[in-house]
């Protein structure tokens, strides 16, 4: 199995389009429009892997903060200042189906372990990871598709 991203949940990044994700769980990927990023072993867009863990701090509502600044991550507020950013997501719905045996946050741990074993390093926003106590639990689970946010 290969979990693919859908262009058709691609948005701008802007408040206006976080607020459809008010309320919703997931996994959500910032990527740059215009910049590809020279990662060690392969170039991509993407710069963040982030995720909302519940409802009242949604997938809608940490993208806020990230644009806002109140999630302190200097390197998504500077790339916000001078590139064009936009983002997609996987809600925690499908994202249940394919890992049943995960929590959210061990889901983001693998998509950041994946990420980090295909491009040689964290996406470059990333300035910590999730839990990695049950790394073990992540053989034989789908690839991802990274292949999404090259140039």
């Amino acid at each position: 199995m290969i979990i693919r991203f859908n262009k058709t949940l691609v948005n701008k990044f802007n408040i206006k389009n976080f607020s459809a994700l008010i309320g919703s769980i997931g996994l959500y990927f910032i990527f740059l429009e215009d910049l590809i990023i020279p990662y060690p072993f392969k170039e991509s867009r993407l710069i963040y892997i982030g995720m909302s863990e519940s409802r009242s701090n949604s997938m809608g509502n940490r993208l806020r903060d990230h644009i806002a600044g109140r999630s302190k991550n200097t390197g998504i507020i500077g790339y916000h200042k001078k590139w064009k950013l936009s983002f997609t997501y996987l809600d925690y719905e499908f994202l249940k189906q394919v890992f049943p045996s995960l929590t959210i946050e061990l889901i983001e741990t693998y998509f950041l372990e994946d990420f980090a074993n295909f491009f040689g390093v964290y996406p470059i926003c990333n300035n910590r990871r999730g839990p990695s106590e049950k790394e073990q639990e992540f053989k034989n689970l789908p690839q991802i598709d990274w292949e999404f946010f090259k140039g």
